[in-house]
């Protein structure tokens, strides 16, 4: 299963969390709540059984999966790193202070004169 639908569920989860506690802070009103709870309710269980079903994921996923709000974020930090790292990011310069990975594409010795 790929990671997009889950990135995508814990991230409408954790917004609609959000607006909910901010409605509730300030006016309170009806349609909001009305909107954002089961909105919030359908992206938590999408998460919960989403993570639950990958077969790479590990224990400690599959229980950071299950706390409302930021549990699907937590989860997707657990399955496979790399996966999670956005892929806009790839091929861009590395942090100062740190040392590009090498790859080698063909023979490193150097040719006979």
């Amino acid at each position: 299963m790929r990671l997009r639908p889950l990135r995508l569920a814990a991230h409408v989860e954790l917004v609609s969390l959000l607006v909910m506690l901010a409605n509730l802070a300030t006016a309170h009103l009806k349609p909001v709540s009305s909107l954002m709870g089961p909105t919030h309710g359908c992206a938590y269980l999408f998460v919960v059984i989403a993570t639950w079903r990958l077969t790479s994921a590990t224990t400690t996923a599959k229980t950071v999966a299950v706390i409302p709000g930021i549990g699907g974020l937590l989860a997707l930090r657990r399955l496979h790193p790399a996966d999670t790292i956005d892929q806009h990011t790839e091929g861009c310069a590395p942090l100062e202070g740190t040392t590009p990975p090498t790859t080698t594409t063909g023979p490193t010795s150097t040719p006979k004169q």
